[in-house]
């Protein structure tokens, strides 16, 4: 693949040096402090930055819903976008089309910005479970801003009238887009096959469909968010959201698929995930015996150590699809990512982090749930994009070219940017999710483990369908290992001869206080294997293929990466400090300190999505998908914002930005062909070629 590049405006810079900025700044405290800091420093935090952050704190309050708040991002950043570029005469708009002849006044922009965001923020979050704690900071950002929060008027053209009627633009297009917002978000078609799978109790006996989604039932839910549903497990989470509508994705991406009189669409298609019973079962089979295997490594006393720093970890190119088997490791765990010799900005090596695998396995599955706070997968990325956009050596080119760009315009750039992004991953992620109704390992791992075992056809509890035999992780308890390691859960009369026996972490009933107690690993039967994670929790409400959180890293990876200029951290490294027996939330740990590191935002994505294995959410088939599809999704987003910003979607062929499409135009086009030039790519498939000359002389002339 082709790199994606953002070139200048003036096409002659095509011929000039692309000196890429270096950043010198190491990640130091926590995303937690990072994410509820709102005191001013140097530098000063824009508006388009404290409502981002009053927008996180909403997020954490709020339920652990990542599509509705990826949604909810995209809408608080176009209500933003759109509100800055009123006073624009060249930059396009996304909903709320309108211009002012007070063309850069910034404290107009000010102003409608907050106006904007602040009306937008109480209709999203005013049903919210946290509104008492949320609204009254969304007024005291008001206040503390200067602004009358009480104005409610639309007519005329004060900065005021201007940002309330952005967004009324904004939540009316969101009362159309396809989500049901009106509805409560509720799904209006889609209905589960499979009866619910009663986690407390051994097996999955009443599993009647195993390659599709079973709900949990719970005597009661408590989300990551920390809200309760006493009613035991929500509905399926946003299984129709393919339909809403999106920031960039593209209908030649489009598939759609018709089940129960609904059109499930599905963009980026990745086709079925393995299912058992069929040709594709041995992945099938691999990937949930990959995440039993892995719960075996969640034990800190285990005497297994790793160097996680970015001399060891990291630097994992990503394979095709059927390589899963040489990309994981099935036994140690991890990939076959090497590290780096280097840090490029230092010259000298990374220093090594000696640590408990056990620790950094259980850090992981924790750390990205929902982000060090639970403002779900989509707010985490902006803790990260807040925090390098704090760093008072980054030099806000776009692109990493270019001339420095004002920091209200870079914040509502970036966040359009990211909030898009993410956007769109919701909506193809949850549409494939809705699609293929995938099931989740607890279900697959207890239901092949109550039909035995399919290595051995002359072993005792054979089934074609049962789970492969891993000696030392998955294996019978028999006779002979009743009297010794498996003497423990063979039964008081060994009524357990014969079932299937896992070492993975213990669960929850080994835990009384989490401030002091360690589940650990051991030998367990099968049929009562727990991911690692909250008693009341235990999986997403949602199917498991593709991987949100794969998908939504890798895709946020691409969007750091590109806006920077830079696909490594600042400074070439970035680091999230987890104390000794301080971090972990539902048992104590890590047994050390331990920081966190990686050398590449793509880095952080690889680890994002390893995790969701060793939290026992999701085997590889699910995990995959979602990173090549993240991959094929930042793109498309960063250039079609990058031609928002300079107005290319009105006027798609003035790649120089004189206001009209002419001889200019064609020479910066010639001047960076066979390339994926943002501007230059005026037909949006990401690259310049003969068909883009042809949509340039189809828009010869001057702009509309």
């Amino acid at each position: 693949m082709k790199k994606l590049i953002i070139s200048k405006r003036n096409w002659l810079s095509a011929f000039a040096s692309k000196a890429k900025t270096t950043i010198a700044l190491v990640l130091a405290a926590t995303f937690a402090s990072l994410a509820t800091s709102t005191s001013a420093g140097p530098p000063p935090q824009t508006v388009a930055r404290q409502w981002n952050e009053a927008m996180l704190n909403a997020i954490r309050h709020d339920y652990a819903r990542p599509t509705v708040h990826a949604r909810n991002l995209y809408h608080v950043s176009v209500a933003m976008w759109d509100a800055w570029a009123v006073y624009s005469a060249d930059a396009d708009q996304i909903i709320f089309h309108e211009k002012s002849d007070q063309i850069d006044n910034s404290s107009a922009r000010r102003e409608s910005i907050s106006f904007a965001a602040y009306r937008v923020l109480n209709a999203r979050f005013a049903k919210s479970p946290g509104a008492d704690i949320t609204i009254p900071v969304f007024d005291n950002l008001m206040d503390t801003l200067g602004y009358d929060k009480s104005f409610t008027g639309t007519v005329g053209s004060s900065p005021a009238a201007i940002g309330n009627r952005c967004a009324i633009a904004i939540l009316s297009f969101g009362f159309n887009d396809g989500a049901n917002e009106q509805g409560g978000y509720v799904n209006q078609y889609y209905y589960p096959v499979n009866e619910p799978l009663l986690p407390d109790f051994p097996g999955n006996p009443d599993l009647t469909e195993p390659n599709r989604w079973q709900p949990l039932a719970l005597e009661w839910f408590k989300d990551q968010g920390g809200n309760i549903d006493p009613g035991g497990y929500p509905e399926f989470l946003s299984p129709e959201w393919g339909i809403v509508t999106s920031f960039s994705l593209k209908t030649e991406d489009l598939t759609i698929y018709q089940r129960d009189g609904f059109d499930y669409w599905v963009f980026h298609d990745p086709g079925p995930p393995p299912h058992l019973g069929t040709k594709t079962e041995y992945y099938y089979k691999w990937g949930n015996e990959q995440v039993s295997i892995w719960s075996s490594h969640l034990d800190a006393t285990d005497g297994v150590m790793w160097d996680i720093s970015p001399a060891t970890i990291g630097n994992s190119i990503l394979p095709d699809p059927d390589d899963f088997e040489a990309f994981y490791d099935l036994f140690n765990g991890g990939d076959w990512g090497t590290g780096y010799d280097v840090n490029p900005y230092t010259g000298k090596p990374y220093a090594p982090q000696i640590v408990p695998r056990g620790d950094y396995a259980r850090i992981l599955a924790e750390f990205w749930a929902d982000g060090p706070d639970s403002e779900t997968p989509p707010g985490h990325w902006f803790v990260l994009l807040n925090y390098v956009n704090d760093h008072p050596l980054l030099e806000k080119r776009f692109g990493g070219e270019g001339p420095i760009i004002a920091d209200l315009q870079w914040d509502v750039q970036a966040y359009v940017l990211m909030a898009g992004t993410m956007h769109d991953v919701a909506i193809a992620a949850w549409g494939i999710k809705g699609w293929y109704d995938y099931i989740r390992p607890i279900s697959a791992i207890r239901y092949m483990s109550d039909l035995g075992q399919c290595t051995d056809p002359k072993a005792p509890r054979f089934d074609p369908q049962g789970i492969n035999l891993r000696p030392g992780f998955i294996e019978l308890i028999t006779p002979e290992t009743a009297k010794t390691y498996h003497s423990h859960i063979a039964g008081k009369n060994n009524e357990n001869i014969d079932k299937i026996a896992i070492l993975a972490w213990r669960g929850h009933d080994y835990i009384n206080d989490p401030d002091i107690d360690v589940a650990g690993v051991d030998w367990i039967l099968a049929e009562n294997w727990w991911p690692y994670q909250r008693p009341t929790f235990v999986t997403p409400p949602f199917a498991g293929y593709v991987s949100g959180h794969s998908t939504y890293s890798r895709a946020a990876a691409i969007i750091m990466s590109t806006l920077t200029g830079d696909e490594y951290f600042p400074g070439g490294i970035g680091e999230f400090f987890c104390p000794q027996n301080e971090f972990l939330v539902f048992e104590d740990g890590p047994s050390m300190d331990v920081t966190l590191q990686w050398a590449k935002y793509n880095d952080a994505s690889d680890q994002c999505s390893l995790s969701r294995i060793w939290g026992g959410i999701h085997p590889g088939a699910d995990d995959l998908p979602g990173r090549i599809i993240g991959q094929e999704i930042g793109p498309d987003a960063f250039c079609h914002g990058a031609k928002i910003f300079n107005g290319q979607i009105s006027c798609p062929a003035d790649i120089d930005g004189d206001g009209g499409t002419g001889v200019s135009d064609l020479l910066a086009l010639f001047a960076v062909w066979d390339s994926q030039d943002c501007y230059a790519d005026i037909n949006g498939d990401l690259i310049v070629n003969t068909s883009d000359i042809i949509e340039l002389f189809a828009n010869w002339g001057p702009c509309p």
